[in-house]
């Protein structure tokens, strides 16, 4: 009896083994990781350079990864883990950036170092994904998209630090307020305009009527 519940502990943990194990990372072998195959050679060659120049100017890594699948894991979680395995930025500093891109899921990522977080905030990382990246991933043109977002990232990691605080927080404030403002989208605004004409109808029939009653 004994022995078969050894067997049967051992089966549960070979079977259970995947579900633990957790994802699996890509080697680190450049500043551009490109497993989803998105760039071609000149192209991947070009912004490792162009990385390579950023890095040495502004003293902060910033990775390029592309990923053939997040194999069923959300993309915050994996990029937090795949950030962690890899340690981008440094012990010290933790001031890493990865670029993730995960065509199947149709999913963008910047996963930035806590040390970076008061100047690429989730605000700034947002509007370049909406503004930059996506418009030409939608086009198809995953290498312009590639390019756009590093550009723009580029640019926030080469300003003096005080600065591109102070233009990070300007960002977050500005979506805020908008955020706390009335929306409305085109369909609204029909249904009001709608709305208000068969009130105007409704209001003109009722009226009509009792002038008709009057002696």
């Amino acid at each position: 009896m004994k022995r078969l519940i050894l067997l049967l502990v051992a089966v549960l943990a070979f079977i259970g083994q995947p579900a633990l194990a957790g994802p699996t990372f890509p080697k680190l072998t450049g500043r551009v990781v490109d497993d989803a195959h998105l760039l071609d050679a000149q192209q991947a060659q070009a912004l490792d350079a162009r990385l390579a120049a950023l890095e040495a100017q502004s003293g902060h890594q910033l990775v390029v990864v592309t990923l053939p699948s997040l194999q069923g894991y959300d993309i915050a979680d994996y990029g937090y883990q795949l950030g962690r395995t890899w340690g981008i930025g440094g012990k010290a500093n933790n001031d890493g950036v990865l670029l993730i891109v995960a065509p199947t899921e149709h999913r963008v990522r910047i996963e930035v170092g806590y040390g970076l977080e008061g100047i690429l905030t989730d605000a700034l990382s947002s509007v370049i994904i909406n503004t930059q990246i996506t418009p030409k991933f939608k086009q198809g043109d995953f290498a312009g998209g590639i390019d756009a977002g590093v550009d723009a990232l580029a640019q926030q990691l080469q300003l003096p630090p005080e600065q591109a605080q102070q233009r990070a927080a300007q960002l977050a404030a500005r979506q805020q307020k908008q955020a706390n403002e009335p929306q409305f989208d085109f369909g609204t605004v029909v249904f009001l305009v709608i709305f208000f004409f068969f009130f105007v109808l409704c209001v003109a029939s009722w009226l009509s009527k009792i002038v008709l009653r009057l002696p």
